[in-house]
């Protein structure tokens, strides 16, 4: 049986070269579970990365291709794409006619979100807030918003048919 892993990362902005990364969220599928795992500040190292995805035969993202996974090979000097099979979602929603961000093709999915008022540019504060004013709320919030993005990845490789 094919094990799958879904991956987000937070960042405090756009570029690899001059921005941080700040979280990485991976989803281990187990059966009909996800098994959540989120690294950041001490655990963001290319081992413990490597550590997780052990015995993963192939990774989802969204637009990881072209973002996520070049940002974690940057920062963290590891090309996922040499260790596991990568699947990029956004070109199968393409395939769909299904355009934009992850939020907006999930809206037109019908694919539900409990934070609603938090995007990027959110996370990016939030990040701010947890470090310069020590505000754990603020990183509670910055892991729940990874934490759907990861968990609806998976929603979304099902919706599409992706196997």
């Amino acid at each position: 049986m094919k094990r799958r892993a879904y991956i987000d990362i937070e960042t405090t902005g756009l570029s690899r070269y001059d921005c941080d990364l700040t979280v990485i969220g991976i989803g281990l599928e187990k059966g009909r579970e996800i098994e959540l795992i989120q690294l950041f500040e001490y655990d963001l190292y290319d081992g413990k990365v490597l550590e997780v995805l052990d015995g993963v035969d192939e990774l989802y993202t969204y637009n990881g291709s072209r973002f996520d996974l070049p940002f974690i090979e940057r920062k963290l000097d590891v090309d996922l794409k040499q260790h596991f099979r990568h699947r990029d979602l956004m070109y199968d929603c393409w395939r769909h006619d299904l355009k934009g961000g992850l939020k907006a093709v999930e809206r037109k999915l019908g694919i539900k979100r409990k934070l609603k008022n938090v995007d990027g540019y959110v996370a990016v504060q939030l990040w701010w807030d947890y470090v310069n004013s020590a505000n754990e709320e603020a990183m509670k919030i910055l892991l729940a918003y990874n934490a759907e993005d990861v968990v609806n990845l998976r929603v979304l490789r099902r919706k599409l048919r992706v196997r």
